[in-house]
């Protein structure tokens, strides 16, 4: 597939959705500044430590080295001193959703709630100040921190909430909770037997609708409820580029993007305000596929689009995710598969063809298999395809289809949080012995496969370094358990910095780009309070970012901080 010149793609996809793109004018100059006196870890195996950097007004490195060579150079330029602060290149998430994001920040925070009580106070907080009419929206609840781990109904919400329809996305994004008015709201009748495919609704012993429903079931919810406003998509971006600047993210794989979001960024970006680089994947079979295999890849300095995202199986937590043995805490189950074999090997030959990266969401080893059969039917089809097909979350895989996903070439893109967040109840949901396959980072990476890190925020929470933490220790943020859950799947704190830099990068086609502080790349650096290398690792999550550098401009910066 012919890559597009960066103006040009950015009109083309523009022009899709009828929408005008003022052109962003290069900026040129022989401007340099210069940072010396860091302790920079560059993730470039040529020269893994420096003292010094300097870049041009184009962004780029044009020099990393010692703090005498970089000002023996420079003797005319004032050096910022980084007074022995840690530098490290700018973070990667692998895997995370923006305008998903942005939209939670917008909705009631259920994450953490440890009751249906306090679920219901926070919600009451939240509706204040809604205007009469309108849904009241949150996400976040997990039933399994409560103290009965069962899924909750709609009467649990009807109490408070009589009239109001209610509609509750679980954490983990693959179910809702619904209060009988938004029930009614849809219009359809739940009740009997029957299920939609790809979906549950789940009834109680009389065929009546619960009030949870999985996945696809969520559909006649999405159809009724009143979308976002464009002022309200704004200001969700807003709040979702903020949040991430702080934490020290310069670039993100956002896992489903529609057309309009695409559009979005662009907007963004032209304006000067796009303060991370996006690799958008296009939300399935969708107008965003469409475009790109019209017009090909698009390319415009921060935003990219290449990539199909779709979807193999449910998750973990709501039992969704498919399994090749039934769960062992729920015996008659074994999940769902999205699509039959055929139908999901005809859309990823489609993308391929296309010339595009597939990206597949696939949580159980039943859905595992299926998406490694997939992507290994389908490069042997497309062979001039660039490859890099990524399998999104590798949480459950049968042992013998790591060294297939490795010999395929297959991006293992995982979220070491999810092991930490899942390890409460990993086991009852598996049993012992299909543990082997689970959130296996280092069985995957010593057969050769390719791992990318990231957070799958807002399912988890944004920051990077709560996944550096999960991926050295195996332990939640209060040290549990003692040594690690699985501890021989750990990690090192270089692979962890690794996954979520330079390997990030390779997994989105940038590494010429970004992911090390190599000179001709972009400048995009963090500084830190404190060095991931040198630090504890129990400290590792408690990493404060105080300046993150895209092309060189701080897009975020505390006010202790050196620059």
């Amino acid at each position: 597939m012919t890559r597009i010149d960066r103006s040009f793609a950015a009109a083309l996809m523009l022009a899709l959705v009828s929408l005008p793109l003022a052109g962003q004018a290069a900026v040129e100059g022989d401007a340099i500044k210069v940072a010396i006196n860091g302790v920079i870890h560059t993730m470039d195996g040529e020269r893994p430590r420096a003292e010094a950097l300097a870049w041009n007004a184009d962004g780029r490195l044009v020099a990393v080295g010692s703090s005498d060579e970089l000002q023996a150079a420079y003797p005319a330029v004032e050096a910022i001193d980084l007074g022995g602060r840690a530098v490290i290149p700018g973070l990667i998430d692998a895997h995370g959703h923006v305008m998903g994001l942005g939209l939670a920040r917008l909705n009631a925070d259920l994450v953490g709630a440890a009751s249906r009580a306090e679920v219901i106070a926070r919600l009451r907080a939240h509706e204040a100040d809604l205007p009469d009419g309108a849904w009241l929206q949150g996400r976040g609840w997990d039933q399994t921190l409560w103290e009965d781990p069962s899924f909750p109904s709609a009467a649990d919400l009807d109490e408070a909430f009589p009239e109001r329809p209610v509609l509750l996305e679980r954490v983990d994004g693959h179910a809702v909770w619904a209060n009988s008015a938004a029930i009614e709201a849809t219009g359809v009748d739940f009740s009997g037997d029957w299920q939609p495919e790809g979906g549950q609704i789940v009834r109680d012993r009389s065929g009546r609708a619960t009030g949870v429903f999985v996945d696809r079931a969520e559909a006649p919810f999405r159809a009724v409820i009143p979308p976002p406003s464009e002022a309200e998509l704004a200001l969700a971006l807003d709040r979702a580029l903020a949040e991430m600047a702080r934490l020290g993210l310069t670039g993100v794989h956002d896992a489903g993007t529609s057309l309009a979001d695409v559009r979005r960024f662009l907007h963004r970006e032209a304006a000067g305000g796009l303060t991370t680089r996006i690799h958008a994947m296009a939300d399935g079979a969708s107008a965003h596929l469409d475009a790109l295999c019209r017009m090909g890849i698009v390319e415009t300095g921060r935003v990219t689009a290449r990539a199909v995202k779709l979807y193999a199986d449910g998750a973990l937590g709501s039992r969704g995710a498919a399994l090749l043995a039934p769960y062992s805490d729920d015996p008659e189950n074994r999940g769902l598969l999205f699509e039959s074999d055929a139908d999901l090997q005809s859309v990823v030959d489609r993308a391929m063809g296309c010339g595009l990266q597939v990206a597949i969401h696939a949580i159980g080893d039943r859905a595992n298999r299926q998406v490694v059969d997939a992507l290994i039917a389908g490069q042997a089809r497309h062979p001039d395809n660039p490859g890099r097909h990524r399998i999104e979350h590798v949480q459950i895989i049968h042992p013998d289809d790591i060294p297939r996903l490795a010999d395929a070439g297959i991006v293992a893109s995982m979220q070491p949080t999810h092991a930490t967040s899942d390890m409460r109840w990993a086991e009852q949901r598996l049993g012992a012995a299909r543990l082997e396959g689970a959130y296996a980072w280092q069985r995957l990476r010593q057969a050769g496969a390719p791992l990318a890190f990231g957070s799958d925020f807002p399912v988890e929470p944004v920051n990077p370094f709560f996944g550096i933490h999960a991926a050295v220790t195996r332990q939640d943020r209060e040290g549990e358990p003692p040594g690690g859950w699985l501890p021989d799947q750990r990690v090192t704190v270089e692979v962890a910095l690794a996954g979520f830099t330079i390997e990030a990068a390779k997994a989105a086609f940038v590494e010429d780009e970004v992911g090390s502080l190599t000179v001709g790349k972009r400048a995009d650096f963090l500084v830190l309070d404190r060095d991931p290398l040198e630090v504890p690792a129990d400290q590792l999550h408690a990493i404060r970012v105080l300046v993150t550098a895209l092309d060189g401009e701080p897009v975020h910066r505390t006010d202790d901080a050196p620059m």
